[in-house]
């Protein structure tokens, strides 16, 4: 399994940031996948989003109606889509494979909102 997260940034509060995930090694498009994140010197990783393999989509309530999750199996690549950002979604931000916690994590692509 390879997860390459890409996209990461500064971003000023309220504006919006696009974060890329390459796949591979794995089915892909049957796979349910996930981001994930982490705030800096926080050793606590929380889920923000997921999409399975028809689709379907679910979020974390911090990030609900801001952020949106989509995949395109052709590219064996996942995004997160997000908007309206604030100083607390400033973390750094994993691409994952299965629900929640578990699962494989990529390395992680850093998202700093500030202004």
């Amino acid at each position: 399994v390879q997860l390459v997260e890409s996209g990461g940034g500064l971003v000023q509060p309220g504006g919006s940031l696009r974060l890329s995930c390459t796949a591979s090694g794995f089915p892909f498009s049957t796979y349910y996948m996930s981001w994930g994140r982490q705030v800096p010197g926080n050793d606590q990783r929380e889920w923000v989003a997921g999409i399975n393999g028809a689709s379907r989509t679910d979020y974390a309530a911090s990030v609900a109606g801001r952020f949106t999750i989509s995949k395109d199996n052709a590219k064996n690549t996942m995004y997160l889509e997000m908007s309206r950002l604030t100083v607390e979604d400033t973390a750094t931000y994993y691409c994952k494979t299965g629900s929640g916690l578990s699962g494989n994590w990529g390395q992680g692509t850093q998202v700093t909102v500030s202004s």
